[in-house]
């Protein structure tokens, strides 16, 4: 079988025998099968919960439209337009609009990655601003005792619309949903606190009910409403394939369904090796986001079996914290003692790392410095080739090979 895994901008080819392919984790879903503007203009046109948002909406009102920065794979410059129109349809004026977008803890954008993301037009007609960790205004406290701190323009705006794509997310269960506004717009106090609890019982990827995570971030509704959401179901090639529309938690559980019905694979038994590929730009961008691939993996494969880990990553770690964390560590195990005695946001990225290599050996193919992958406690090779030699050598020549070629977005659950 001929495969092919993307890393960074480029595609990897790979060849399996076919019978050593324990299975190939992809959603049956072929280029095209939807009319992406269609789809978007009917979910906005039929939302779930909610009036349209045109009905929402008045003259004079003041919007803020929050969305995802460049390390997310949410297609702005494809959603924006026909939420705009919406709003016009309202009656509300360019000049009251103000799109922001959601860095949560990772840098600034340049312009050309705002222009990148949103289209010269929108860029010049609409104002457009990042969030900013030190101009929020604490809106109240959670149940949980997090201190929820959101970006001044968001607080001050008459109506509040999320955008965002779902996906599978390490801890929070799913991307998506309220998840733009809190932690997006918010504060690393704040994020900090909410993530604290990726190390309680629930806080795992696919999973809502009775995730703390999850509850955390949808509490912030009650402090702040969230008017409307616009959210979206990426394909493999990053095409819409399903949009969702209105209620914060209604609207984004449709999509979350939508979501399980294509990437979420019951497996019988785990993999002895699982090669998998974070998806390309932007997911492998750095470390910090990739990791997410690696986590999905963690899953799928048996205790003692290996990875084999595509992730270009040429912004190295991606994190200062996450950095420091896996520049100070003495080991894996080391690092997941300290994650549970003193929490830290930077250093929970390099928990879930820890936590894979406690499962298996981890081979890397990427465009890192061989320094920067073995400080992560990976074991960096110069093709996919090679790495499945090496793991080969360690599960034998009748190893279980299972291949994730969107790892980030693939959720392998084994049912034995």
């Amino acid at each position: 079988m001929d495969l092919v895994l993307a890393k960074g901008k480029e595609k990897l080819s790979l060849a399996l025998e076919d019978g050593r392919i324990m299975a190939v984790l992809m959603p049956a879903v072929a280029q095209g099968d939807c009319d992406e503007e269609k789809e978007m203009r009917r979910s906005l046109e039929q939302p779930i919960g909610s009036p349209r948002l045109r009905e929402l909406v008045a003259p004079g009102k003041t919007v803020a439209i929050v969305t995802s920065d460049i390390t997310r794979p949410c297609p702005s410059r494809k959603m924006l337009p026909p939420v705009l129109d919406e709003l016009a349809a309202g009656g509300v004026r360019k000049e009251d609009i103000c799109i922001v977008f959601a860095l949560g803890s990772h840098r600034k954008h340049t312009w050309e990655e705002m222009e990148s993301l949103v289209g010269p037009d929108i860029l010049r007609e609409y104002r457009c601003i990042d969030s900013d960790a030190d101009d929020c205004v604490e809106v109240g406290v959670t149940s949980r005792g997090t201190p929820v701190e959101i970006h001044r323009p968001v607080v001050e705006a008459d109506i509040r619309v999320c955008l965002g794509n779902i996906e599978y997310h390490y801890f929070a269960g799913y991307s998506g949903g309220a998840k733009a506004l809190f932690p997006g717009v918010s504060t690393p106090r704040s994020i900090q606190a909410n993530h604290r609890m990726m190390v309680e019982d629930g806080a795992v990827t696919g999973k809502i009910e009775g995730n703390p995570v999850r509850a955390d971030i949808e509490e912030v509704h009650g402090f702040l409403p969230i008017d409307f959401i616009f959210n979206v179901v990426l394909g493999p090639g990053k095409q819409i394939l399903k949009a969702v529309a209105g209620h914060y938690v209604e609207a984004h559980r449709a999509g979350c369904a939508f979501l399980d019905s294509l990437y979420k694979f019951p497996l019988e038994r785990p993999a002895d090796i699982v090669v998998v590929s974070a998806g390309g730009y932007p997911k492998d961008i750095n470390m910090y986001q990739a990791q997410k691939a690696l986590d999905n993996a963690r899953f799928a494969v048996r205790e003692g079996g290996c990875i084999i880990l595509v992730a270009s990553c040429p912004e190295h770690y991606g994190s200062a914290t996450f950095e420091r964390w896996i520049c100070n560590a003495v080991s894996p195990e080391k690092i997941i003692e300290d994650i549970a005695r003193k929490f830290e946001l930077g250093g929970h990225k390099a928990a879930a790392i820890a936590l894979a290599l406690r499962k298996a050996r981890v081979f890397v193919v990427s465009d890192m410095d061989e320094d920067v992958a073995r400080s992560l406690f990976f074991e960096p090779m110069d093709s996919i080739e090679g790495a499945l030699q090496e793991a080969v050598a360690q599960c034998g020549e009748d190893a279980r090979i299972l291949v994730m070629p969107m790892g980030g977005s693939t959720l392998p659950v084994i049912t034995a």
